[in-house]
């Protein structure tokens, strides 16, 4: 039978939770607003129907913002801290070291310099380098200070945490500086002396992760997850309010089927995703990794119409969304990469299924996200709608019990991390789990 199509179609209630997500204001890992917005999570979850929603709590590193300034010649420009920079001012010349790439700090002498970096890499690299590498990376070769400057134009200043798996908290003050603003001071005051100052407050600070269960009571589950933190320049919409919305709008659409459920669904949303994939680690840590049939996590979805999952080798995900696609004559992009960044990595790094799911983007980047932008008339209740349409008969599969799930072996995902490029980046930021 088909008639739940139709009912989840109409429904209105993961939109509207989205909606009263991105009302709370700052979600940032560790506020009051963060609290709120699990907390509002949590009772949405209860009214659909699913069973024990709950929060639980973790001690996080907090850090919040203060005033932030570049001071250039007699002008002053536009920034913003990112999350976990130190306080403080730095006086030292600026270097623009275009990309940011290994070989430009090998090759350039950046010590007791201000260095700016672009968020993006050209096409002729063949690896794509995170903002905490290239921090890694200034911070090693002895900067005073980072810029880290938007390659989208939009003055839009970037945002984004640095700091190190040891110590939450980087050791050089970091800005983010817009496409404009930075192309501004290359073009002005490249070599020249600047100034730039981080006011920031860091403290002990509490997050949590949400969690409610679906179907049978059995020790084999499926993980359906997403995270409800956001920075806190911005409302959150597409990173990442519309993947919790969406996971509401799942439970929503599983009660109503859930004597179809062969596998018990649990809903997880975790918090302080932002700043260490902080709660998810905690789970993940914690957590039987045999009884874990599948993680389906839901960051970055609903911004195109057309569903992306990164499925990490596991064949039967990739098979499942196939057989959904199929089913309903609607497109199902499958990456059969590993992705090292959001929720569904604290499991899949150690073998267990795991699937990131987004939107399909021709952006090299991450568009709106992390900066102002990101703001909820960029998204449409139609594409809520039918991606909750996908995933509610992708879930259910994936918990059919003649679905398998094959774990793979640590070993096997580090291999493809160095096949794909990723190892060296994971290695430079201390991310890089496995031993040797």
């Amino acid at each position: 039978m088909t008639d739940w199509i139709g009912t989840v179609f109409e429904s209105d209630v993961g939109w509207t939770h989205l909606e009263r997500l991105v009302d709370v204001g700052n979600r940032m890992a560790g506020s009051e607003g963060e609290r709120e917005a699990a907390e509002l999570t949590r009772d949405e979850l209860a009214d659909v129907g699913v069973r024990d929603a709950r929060l639980e709590s973790f001690e996080i590193q907090g850090w919040t913002r203060g005033e932030s300034a570049i001071m250039a010649g007699d002008t002053t420009q536009d920034c913003i801290a990112l999350p976990r920079s130190p306080s403080g001012r730095v006086d030292a010349p600026l270097i623009d070291l275009g990309y940011g790439l290994p070989e430009d700090f090998a090759e350039t002498d950046v010590q007791d310099a201000i260095v700016m970096v672009r968020s993006d890499v050209p096409n002729y690299f063949d690896r794509y380098i995170h903002r905490r590498e290239k921090y890694h990376h200034a911070a090693e070769h002895g900067a005073a200070g980072f810029l880290y400057r938007n390659h989208v134009e939009g003055c839009l200043p970037p945002t984004g945490s640095v700091g190190w798996k040891e110590d939450p908290i980087g050791p050089i003050p970091a800005l983010g500086v817009s496409n404009e603003v930075g192309a501004r001071l290359a073009r002005r005051f490249d070599s020249q002396s600047i100034a730039i100052s981080v006011e920031a407050d860091s403290h002990p600070a509490q997050s949590q992760n949400v969690r409610a269960e679906l179907g049978p009571d059995t020790e084999e589950r499926v993980l359906v997850t997403s995270h409800v933190d956001a920075h806190d320049i911005s409302e959150g919409a597409l990173d990442n309010g519309a993947g919790t919305a969406m996971v509401v709008e799942l439970a929503n659409a599983l009660a109503d089927r859930e004597d179809e459920l062969e596998t018990c669904v649990e809903f997880v949303v975790f918090g302080a995703e932002e700043v260490g994939l902080v709660g998810s680690t905690r789970y993940a840590e914690r957590a039987d990794h045999r009884a874990i049939k599948a993680v389906v996590n839901n960051d970055g979805v609903v911004s195109d119409r057309t569903l992306s999952i990164v499925t990490h080798g596991f064949d039967a995900l990739e098979e499942t969304a196939t057989v959904v696609a199929d089913r309903y004559d609607h497109p199902i992009e499958t990456v059969p990469r590993v992705g090292p960044h959001s929720d569904h990595w604290p499991f899949a790094k150690w073998g267990v299924p795991g699937c990131h799911v987004k939107s399909m983007s021709d952006d090299a980047g991450r568009g709106w996200g992390h900066t102002f932008a990101d703001t909820i008339e960029k998204l449409e209740p139609r594409t809520l709608s039918e991606q909750a349409i996908l995933l509610t008969a992708y879930v259910v599969e994936l918990a059919r019990d003649e679905v398998t799930v094959e774990h793979r072996e640590p070993a096997a995902i580090a291999a493809d991390l160095e096949s794909q490029g990723l190892a060296e980046g994971m290695r430079i930021t201390g991310d890089w789990p496995y031993d040797g």
